[in-house]
């Protein structure tokens, strides 16, 4: 039993030094080529991706992995003078193929949001809005039916226990003072045991 597991480590030992030399084969003849920038690697499990980054560290390259699931990790090499932005990591973090042309485009347009954000703070008193209200909203709230709901407005004739006609009062103040102290006049004239008995 022992000695099967020898062999089998053995046998794996020999695996891995044969594509350790299979990378660094690869990643020499990647370096000597002018014309690549990066390498893309097939996907690969986490031990053979440890011995990649390690031969790509010797090398002098940069080396990520990629990849969502386990089992499509891969590893991107890149040489020191063509180092992945952040833009670019990010994309391929993402799963995502990177467009160098679409980040600039990407770019551009952050710039011009950055200008715009820095000039509507420098004059914060010149923002107006870009449409009318009214305008904006003429298909729901429509033209002249605001205008004549408003017209024939009507209040309701009753609001709780107390008829609407009963709350409309057209008096001044003076006026209502001088009726409230004849009432009470004309209740002290009609009842005089009682405001006796109060005084």
């Amino acid at each position: 039993e022992k000695a099967l597991q020898a062999k089998q480590q053995e046998a794996e030992k020999k695996m891995l030094d044969n594509f350790k030399q299979k990378i660094q084969k690869r990643i020499h003849e990647f370096i000597k080529d002018g014309t690549q920038e990066k390498l893309k690697l097939e996907p690969m499990d986490k031990v053979l991706r440890a011995i990649v980054h390690d031969v790509a560290e010797v090398a002098g390259l940069a080396s990520f992995s990629f990849g969502l699931e386990e089992d499509d990790r891969y590893v991107m090499l890149w040489k020191k003078e063509f180092a992945p932005s952040d833009e670019e990591l990010l994309a391929y973090r993402k799963g995502e193929e990177w467009d160098p042309e679409k980040n600039k485009e990407l770019q551009r347009q952050r710039e011009v949001e950055e200008q715009l954000e820095k000039d509507r703070k420098s004059n914060p008193y010149k923002d107006t809005p870009s449409s009318n209200y009214r305008d904006k909203y003429k298909h729901l709230i429509g033209d002249e039916a605001a205008k004549e709901a408003a017209r024939g407005l009507v209040s309701n004739s009753q609001y709780g226990f107390v008829p609407s006609k009963n709350k409309q009062d057209s008096r001044t103040i003076e006026q209502v003072l001088a009726d409230t102290r004849a009432r009470k006049k004309q209740k002290v004239e009609h009842n005089p045991s009682q405001s006796s008995d109060t005084n």
